[in-house]
């Protein structure tokens, strides 16, 4: 009873940190735009409390949200489970199919991971020491390719899944046109495999956005050498961010 208190209260939290705020909200349109137009269908893989989510909607498009964490997946019925052009899957991504031990922070619902070697990074980490995972629980887990299968070929994945990003990628052999993948600085060894796989499935051009700015750090695409060389020289406080693929 009491861990679901911590959660409701932790859900709430990340609620409000990620709704209501309109300027992020047109700058979040603005980025999304460049990869997904009305009619498109997005992925949302680690949809969370469902705020990229809603800036997909208000651009029109059609929506898979994949989300393990029983807490968030209630959390998303709730809120588009009436939506016709929303989906919502409650799984994990990864390089195979079967079930998986999710590890939920309890406290803080959407850093929720299927990492263990996320869970070991955060530990002591600076902006991560205060984060714990103290309970666990086997989801269901199945792959990209097998979700193209059942929903169609996605004109935009959006990745962001605490320390799994590589590993559903792994799981992605059909072509897409472009995709997003959260990085850390606590594992950046995480996205340096993230962008080799996007290199291998056909990916030429990379960029990125700092935090939740919604803003492209480079304004043309990079070069996945040149993305490799920022992620490394990229200060600790940094701490996290997302890195865009394309195909040029």
């Amino acid at each position: 009873m009491f861990d679901a208190l911590r959660t409701a209260r932790g859900v709430a939290r990340s609620l409000r940190i990620y709704y209501g705020h309109r300027k992020r909200d047109e700058a979040m349109d603005r980025l999304y735009a460049r990869f997904v137009g009305p009619g498109a269908l997005v992925f949302d893989v680690g949809a969370h409390v469902g705020d990229r989510i809603a800036a997909f909607r208000r651009l029109n498009a059609h929506v898979v949200a994949f989300e393990p964490q029983p807490a968030l997946v209630r959390t998303l019925r709730f809120m588009y489970g009436r939506d016709k052009a929303v989906v919502i899957e409650p799984l994990a991504l990864g390089a195979f199919a079967g079930t998986i031990e999710l590890k939920i922070n309890v406290d803080n619902p959407t850093v929720s991971t299927v990492s263990e070697s996320f869970v070991a990074a955060a530990k002591g980490a600076v902006g991560w020491a205060e984060q714990s995972w103290s309970k666990r629980a086997s989801v269901p887990i199945t792959t990209l390719d097998a979700m193209i299968a059942r929903h169609g070929v996605p004109a935009f994945i959006k990745i962001d899944v605490e320390g799994f990003e590589a590993e559903v990628l792994s799981g992605l052999t059909h072509p897409v046109a472009a995709l997003s993948f959260e990085f850390t600085t606590i594992q950046r060894e995480v996205a340096l495999s993230a962008i080799e796989r996007c290199l291998f499935l056909g990916f030429q051009g990379f960029d990125a956005a700092l935090g939740e700015s919604h803003s492209l750090v480079h304004g043309d695409w990079q070069s996945a050498e040149m993305m490799r060389r920022w992620l490394v020289d990229l200060p600790d406080a940094a701490n996290s961010g997302d890195v865009y693929a394309v195909r040029r």
